[in-house]
């Protein structure tokens, strides 16, 4: 995937196919040759064949024309299979790359819409508009074949091999911008489509049902305006070209008629101008009924490449697993419109082994640091440091099992309990002590009683977006996810925040477990049944840091002395 990630990547990707493509254009020069077969056997017929009445010509002349049609039949068929294969050749190559740029920008329709559009370039490669270009080239072949049957026969047909690439062109102008924004209108609307289809239940809970079908069908009203002035412009080029091609090969028909009255071309040539006329113009008009296919290949074509366009992902040096230690310095998170800060110029040190709460109103950004802090959101001024190491210094992947992260959502996927608990590593063959490894999870958090009174237990399969538990459950899962593989550092947006008596009880031990076997962890509570086992408070405000010290020091900075008094300490959970 590396060596895509720079500008040119669909061109990279379309270079493992050329062998593919080239064979097919190889077969497709002997496709056209084949395709003279039938003028020739025509000619042979009205010259030869009539006028002598030979019957055993006749049989023979046949037998090869047969065999001509079986072999051409066979050639379109090898390189139809050329491009199919080139087409999953393709697959191979750029659905890899795709997925994993498109997990990079979420929150883009270009990428949620992504693998349609390849699958749609994909269709495109092996469709009547791509054997229609292998043959375009074969235009001026059977245009000088008309010019030796007769000058003014290779005229016409040169005439109409001038006409049709007009009437293209100006099909091309007309239209490509209206299908480039059709295409992008439809790349929004199939976005919100899977939005809404992901939080149906509440939409349907909350009556909104009725007001969010109106609004999709308003983006495809303006999605099919579009597609519609394209389609009406399309089909007036398309009914101009028919128009010309069905003509021109009639015209044939009346000019060899009236050559052959003066004795300037015999009476097959008659038949085989108009057949070869009629050959000639074939792939231009079939470029032309399939333009909007092929106009929104390239369009696709272009949005995936810009997609994949970025810097190469240079190979880094292996850091050693990390102790746990975290710095931030000046880092800095602004907001979508460029205009302001979520996060301004936050700095703190944590050293291996502390827990830290971070506290602060809505709207502080909470969630947005530890996002910033477990690379899933990249800072726009400042450093993140682990270990003393830029964030930006570390393999991602190797990083990443190195941090326990709990979203505010919980974030389960389709697939069983098990799988989301080790996070799908089943899926890249690390089948070695996965079952004891995540039963082992579970039990640190105080999930394991839970997930066994589960269907199925450990194997109980979650639907899509992790449906088929509570919400409280899907807290708990995913909070077993986090300990997964002993990371050293843990980042836990609001762990207990649908968590009952019990699970509340079971998330403070499983802290007391991790400060007790020296893991840095940073959590985001909103409940004060967390405080005995923190050492240090932050207090987020407006994106600053507004407080940061230790526990017994901050808080009483924050509440007042009526409810200053900590909840009961848990057993072995002293403050640092």
């Amino acid at each position: 995937m590396a060596e895509m990630a720079h500008h040119g990547a669909m061109r990279a990707a379309f270079a493992r196919c050329r062998r593919h493509f080239m064979a097919a254009a190889g077969f497709s020069a002997l496709v056209n040759l084949l395709y003279i077969v039938p003028t020739l056997y025509m000619l042979q017929v009205y010259d030869r064949v009539v006028p002598t009445q030979g019957r055993q010509t006749l049989f023979f002349l046949t037998l090869v024309l047969l065999f001509g049609l079986a072999t051409l039949a066979l050639l379109d068929r090898v390189r139809a299979r050329l491009l199919v294969r080139a087409g999953v050749v393709l697959d191979s190559v750029v659905a890899p790359a795709l997925l994993d740029a498109t997990l990079g920008r979420p929150d883009s329709a270009a990428a949620r819409a992504a693998l349609r559009d390849f699958d749609t370039m994909r269709g495109t490669l092996t469709g009547p508009g791509m054997l229609a270009l292998f043959d375009a080239p074969w235009t001026p072949v059977y245009v000088a074949v008309c010019f030796l049957v007769h000058p003014w026969i290779g005229a016409m047909a040169l005439a109409g091999a001038v006409i049709l690439p007009v009437i293209a062109w100006r099909n091309e102008r007309a239209t490509g911008d209206r299908l480039a924004r059709a295409q992008a209108a439809a790349g929004v609307a199939y976005a919100a489509q899977d939005s809404l289809l992901t939080s149906a239940e509440s939409i349907c809970a909350l009556g909104m049902r009725q007001a969010l079908v109106t609004r999709q069908l308003r983006h495809r009203r303006s999605m099919l305006a579009l597609q519609t002035e394209a389609g009406f412009r399309a089909g007036a080029y398309f009914t101009a070209t028919k128009f010309v091609r069905l003509a021109l090969q009639s015209l044939a028909l009346g000019l060899g008629a009236l050559l052959a009255v003066n004795d300037q071309i015999s009476g097959g040539a008659i038949f085989a101008s108009s057949f070869l006329i009629a050959r000639a113009l074939a792939p231009i008009e079939q470029l032309i009924g399939t333009w909007k296919a092929v106009a929104q290949a390239r369009g696709s074509y272009q949005m995936l490449d810009t997609l994949l366009a970025g810097p190469a992902a240079a190979m880094v040096t292996q850091l050693p697993a990390p102790r746990g230690a975290l710095r931030l310095d000046g880092v800095t998170v602004l907001n979508d419109s460029r205009d302001g800060a979520i996060l301004n110029a936050v700095s703190f040190d944590i050293r291996p082994g502390e827990v830290v709460a971070i506290v602060g109103p809505s709207g502080a950004g909470k969630s947005t640091l530890l996002r910033a802090i477990a690379g899933a959101l990249p800072v726009d001024r400042g450093t993140v440091r682990i270990d003393e190491a830029d964030i930006g210094d570390w393999d991602p992947e190797r990083l990443a099992r190195h941090i326990g992260y709990l979203p505010q959502d919980s974030a389960l996927f389709e697939g069983t309990v098990k799988e989301n608990i080790c996070r799908f590593a089943t899926e890249l063959g690390q089948t070695d002590d996965i079952d004891a490894a995540a039963v082992a999870a579970a039990k640190k958090v105080g999930a394991d009683a839970l997930i066994l009174r589960l269907p199925n237990g450990f194997d109980h399969r979650l639907r899509l977006g992790g449906r088929g538990v509570s919400a409280g459950q899907g807290q708990r899962i995913a909070l077993a996810r986090a300990v997964y593989g002993d990371p050293a550092l843990f980042i836990l947006d609001e762990p207990n925040a649908h968590l009952d008596a019990e699970g509340d009880a079971a998330l403070n031990a499983a802290l007391v477990a991790l400060k007790g076997e020296g893991r840095t962890v940073l959590v985001v509570s909103h409940k004060l049944s967390i405080l005995p086992v923190v050492d240090k408070l932050l207090v987020l405000r407006d994106g600053r840091v507004e407080l940061f010290g230790p526990r017994d020091e901050v808080l009483p900075k924050l509440m007042p002395a009526n409810v200053r008094r900590m909840p009961q300490a848990v057993p072995g959970a002293g403050a640092a």
